[in-house]
């Protein structure tokens, strides 16, 4: 039997060659459980599906609670505009100041220091038209017709009263002139500016010598060579006291060196005018326009009262933001109810 097993051995080593049998799967191997798929998914862990859905949830009203604020802010917002309103109707009923009736000590301190702005004010003096400074370009409505033009502002410099006494000058913004008067003034004045102020008798020698002067005056009484000018009436303003523009980000920044001036900055055009930066600034509302000299145009008191938004207007923009929140969380509760009913 031996003997046989060991013939069979060397002729499968001999025929085979290195063939080695195959071996028996062992029973431990057999017994474990085959390795799941690639494929397959780890379940997520319990919970997490309720925190995705509330984070959705969130997000889905997120819209709504924005917008109800914003209208909230607007009826915030109103109630402000309401008391700034008030606040300027009651300034424009108290006394006009009289601006040159106050003691020298009174203007060194300030009109109001606390609150300066929409008190009236009553001034006279003479304008000096050749530092006129104009703001624009302003349009203005008539009959439905726009016009652009310009806001001119030009010093006021009072007259000293008998006593000795001075004011300082302001600022008065003597209201809307259209583009062509504008250019029109310029061209005046530097027509003014031309003229050299000489006295026709100086100018004058008849083509005689100086002897022949000499003797004439010894001869003829002394007479005055200068013509006294009629004196002129000061300009009564009746005006109300205003501060500076704020001006939004899309009006461009102002150059006094070439002249241009986009929005009232009152220190700004104080020194563009030789005057010092807390020089007071007021709005001409005089109503007493004349025919023949219709321009400047003064503003009305109602525009100095009305505002870009007035609270009516807040009021819109708080039913417009309150009815959007409801139809955006509507549209949310909807969305939620709709996938509940789905699982």
């Amino acid at each position: 039997m031996a003997a046989a097993l060991s013939k069979l051995l060397r002729r499968r080593l001999r025929g085979g060659g290195h063939r080695l049998l195959p071996s028996r799967p062992s029973t431990s191997a057999a017994s474990q459980p085959p390795p799941p798929p690639p494929s397959a998914a780890t379940p997520p862990p319990p919970g997490a599906g309720k925190e995705a859905g509330a984070w959705s949830k969130l997000f889905l009203f997120a819209p709504g609670a924005i917008t109800f604020g914003l209208g909230s802010w607007q009826l915030f917002r109103r109630q402000e505009k309401i008391e700034m309103l008030d606040y300027r109707t009651r300034r424009l009923e108290m006394e006009p100041i009289a601006w040159n009736q106050m003691a020298p000590s009174d203007l060194s301190a300030g009109v109001d220091p606390a609150t300066p702005e929409f008190r009236r004010i009553v001034c006279e003096g003479d304008f000096d038209e050749e530092r006129s400074v104009f703001v624009g370009p302003r349009s203005r409505s008539i009959s439905g017709v726009t016009e652009n033009g310009y806001y001119v502002v030009t010093p006021l410099i009072p007259r000293p009263s008998e006593h000795g006494s001075s004011w300082p000058p302001i600022l008065v913004n003597r209201g809307w002139v259209p583009r062509d008067w504008r250019d029109k003034n310029v061209q005046d004045h530097q027509g003014v500016r031309e003229v050299p102020e000489y006295k026709e008798a100086d100018k004058k020698t008849d083509g005689k010598g100086s002897w022949w002067k000499f003797w004439s005056n010894s001869k003829e009484p002394e007479q005055s060579c200068e013509i006294e000018k009629p004196v002129k009436p000061p300009v009564r303003v009746l005006g109300v006291i205003r501060g500076s523009e704020k001006p939004s980000i899309f009006v461009p920044a102002n150059e006094p060196s070439v002249g241009q001036w986009f929005y009232v900055d009152v220190p700004m055009i104080a020194r563009a005018c030789g005057l010092p930066e807390n020089t007071i600034y007021i709005e001409d509302i005089n109503e007493d326009v004349s025919p023949t000299n219709p321009y400047p145009v003064p503003k009305d008191v109602s525009t100095l009262i009305h505002h870009s938004v007035m609270p009516h207007d807040h009021l819109k923009y708080t039913v417009t933001w309150y009815t959007l929140s409801a139809a955006v969380t509507f549209m949310a509760a909807k969305r939620i109810k709709a996938k509940k009913v789905k699982l």
